[in-house]
Formats: structure tokens, C-alpha cells, sequence
């Protein structure tokens, strides 16, 4: 049985109380709200925190409000954002978390942690004992050198993704990112030095397997706002089951229609292709025309550039970007209307596909 290392555990009554927490303890605490991510990175000695602040009693990171636009607590359950019937209105999110591990996960889990995901990699999500065999890796090189988050020095360790990279190549595998990230979200970080602020969800990430958030050690994610634009959103996940796998690849697009069908606003993200979620600046070539499909094969062919799968989790990665083109097109196709049955095209079109590990 794998068992956490020792720690001390803080429980937090309020958001301020778990940033001061944050900050007394110097870089040696981490925040546990649900824990699913935490928890089994604790038992497998991926993170080792000295102290465990606790946000389970925080009531107010468990609150969702209306008013001209969502704001969504960082507390907020997984189940409770699929079961809110005012949060249907945001197709991608709705998708998005409903698609995320199990039911039974999704009643721990939390918004804030899945937007906070640690970047995942094959040779990095294993056991202490899998990592030794392999001389450990470049995000987790030792027990000498792990840190309280994660992160090693850059020189430290080897990325068995890329041997000769001076990075780490683990990927980005929220599904609530990209989603929340195409519907224009900002978050709100708090931190009792500095007290909130408030940035564009996508300005929360770096594409880094290791240093993967801009979020500083003692800030606390506290709340999340999605504009009332009037956009249609989806979202798509490639994973090998019908349930609890992480994806493979996830595409979330929001486009507002004016007149004639002509789009007004278009966002496109895709997911766990890199370190961070991409939000696609060829987003800007759907605006100020109708999705034809010569519109939408346009634009497939231009953001092909984007989709550089490695290694690093399920399926080929060349069959993964081959995907990654049907995924593109096809939530541009359902947005403007086209009976798609996403999964019953996919399975018929993936089929055709080389892919021998399927």
C-alpha cells in the first residue's frame, strides 16, 4: 500500500486564512481541496508538501452567483457544476466536466483543482519504485531533489520524452482549462501580500512541464467568471475508455453568430498537446465569414501547426494529431448546426486511421 509521507494539516475557515497559510509556510505548503490530484501525487512522492492547507471548510469557494455573468467558486464541485441547471447556458464547461474521471471523482473533485491539474507525462505518473528503475526523470528527479511542488532545478533529471531537451515535456490534461479558456474566463488569485487579483484564465499557464502555472506559491485560486457573451460552445475528449481516463487530446471552441450566419466572435483551444492549453490565434480567421467548409478546412489546415503530440501519455502520437484535424472540424461543424453524432463519426473515421495500439 502506497502511504503519504508525514505532514502537518492546516484546515482554513476562510480564503484569507489559507493565503496566510500559504505564505507562513514558505514554499514547503500546498492546498487541498479535494485532494483526487494531490492525494495519490502524496503517495507516489511526486509532491512532498511539509504542510497540507486544507479548503473544505472554506463556504465561500463553494459559491456560484448570476449576475450579467458567472462566477463560479474554486470550491465547487465537479458534480455540482454538471447538476447546476444555470450552468448549462456554457456548453464547453458543461462537456467538459461532465467528461472528467468518474461520478465518483466528480463529487470530490473540485473546479479550482481540475483548472490546477499537475501536468502528467508517462514516465512521470508511476510509482516511486517504476521511477527509481529509470533513474527517475527530469520533473521528479529523486527524492533528493523533489520539491515541495514538483519542480527540480532545469538541470536536474533527464525528460525521457526528449533525452536532449533542456525542458520537461509533460502535458497539460485538464479538461475544465480549455473549455473555460474558450469562454473568455478570468480567475480571481488571492494572496496576503498582494490581496486579489485577476488575470485571463489562459494567462494562468506556461508551457512548461514543470513550472506550468503562473500561479505563485502562495496565492490561492478563489473564483472563476464566465462572460454572458451569447457564444455556442462544445467540447471534445479523445481517451481510450467511455470514463475516468485523462485525455488524450481535447478541442474546445465558443463562436458567437451574427447575421447570415457570419461569425461575430470565435475561440478556439486545444488541450493536452502541450504543457499548457493553446488557445489558437488562427481563431481570428473564422471571424467576418460563415463556416463553410471550405471556412472550416481552412482553418484546419492552419492551425496544423499547433498539434505536436509527444510521447508522453495514451496513443500514437502521430496518430493523435491525425485526430486532432477530425476534432477541429468537427466542433466547428457542430456549432454551426450539422448533426454530428460526435462519437459515432469519430469511431467510424478513427477506424480508417493507422493506429496500432488502439
Amino acid at each position: 500500500m502506497m502511504r503519504a509521507g508525514r505532514f502537518r494539516y492546516v484546515v482554513a475557515k476562510s480564503a484569507a486564512e489559507a493565503a496566510q497559510a500559504l505564505a507562513d509556510g514558505g514554499g514547503k505548503a500546498m492546498l487541498l481541496a479535494g485532494g483526487t490530484d494531490l492525494v495519490p501525487n502524496m503517495k507516489r512522492r511526486q509532491q512532498m508538501p511539509e504542510i497540507v492547507v486544507s479548503l473544505r471548510q472554506v463556504a465561500e469557494l463553494r459559491e456560484v452567483a448570476m449576475n450579467g455573468e458567472t462566477a463560479i467558486g474554486a470550491g465547487v464541485t465537479l458534480a455540482d457544476v454538471v447538476r447546476d441547471p444555470r450552468l448549462r447556458q456554457h456548453g464547453a464547461l458543461f462537456r467538459a466536466v461532465a467528461q472528467v474521471a468518474t461520478p465518483l471523482i466528480r463529487n470530490t473533485a473540485t473546479l479550482g483543482g481540475n483548472l490546477c491539474l499537475d501536468t502528467r507525462c508517462n514516465y512521470y505518473d508511476q510509482n516511486y519504485e517504476w521511477r527509481r528503475a529509470i533513474d527517475f526523470c527530469k520533473k521528479a528527479p529523486g527524492p533528493e531533489a523533489v520539491a515541495i511542488d514538483a519542480v527540480a532545478d532545469d538541470g536536474d533529471g533527464t525528460c525521457w520524452v526528449a533525452p536532449s531537451s533542456a525542458r520537461c515535456w509533460a502535458v497539460s490534461s485538464t479538461d475544465s482549462a480549455p473549455a473555460l479558456i474558450a469562454l473568455g474566463a478570468r480567475v480571481t488569485l488571492l494572496s496576503s501580500r498582494d490581496g486579489a487579483r485577476e488575470i485571463p484564465l489562459e494567462a494562468l499557464f506556461h508551457d512548461d512541464g514543470m513550472h506550468y502555472m503562473t500561479k505563485r506559491a502562495d496565492e490561492v485560486l478563489t473564483r472563476v467568471r464566465v462572460p454572458h457573451d451569447g457564444v455556442r460552445s462544445t467540447y471534445w475528449k479523445l481517451r481510450r475508455r467511455g470514463a475516468f481516463d485523462f485525455p488524450a487530446l481535447g478541442v474546445a471552441a465558443a463562436v458567437r453568430f451574427g447575421t447570415a450566419g457570419v461569425v461575430e466572435h470565435a475561440r478556439v483551444v486545444l488541450g493536452a498537446v502541450a504543457s499548457k492549453p493553446l488557445l489558437l490565434p488562427e481563431s481570428s480567421l473564422l471571424v467576418g465569414r460563415a463556416l463553410t467548409d471550405d471556412a472550416i478546412a481552412e482553418f484546419v489546415d492552419a492551425t496544423a501547426r499547433w498539434a505536436k503530440p509527444l510521447d508522453n501519455t495514451d496513443f500514437l502520437m502521430t496518430w493523435r494529431k491525425q485526430v486532432s484535424k477530425l476534432f477541429l472540424g468537427g466542433v466547428l461543424r457542430e456549432l454551426r448546426g450539422d448533426d454530428v453524432q460526435t462519437f459515432p463519426l469519430l469511431a467510424r473515421r478513427a477506424a480508417t486511421l493507422r493506429n496500432p495500439v488502439w
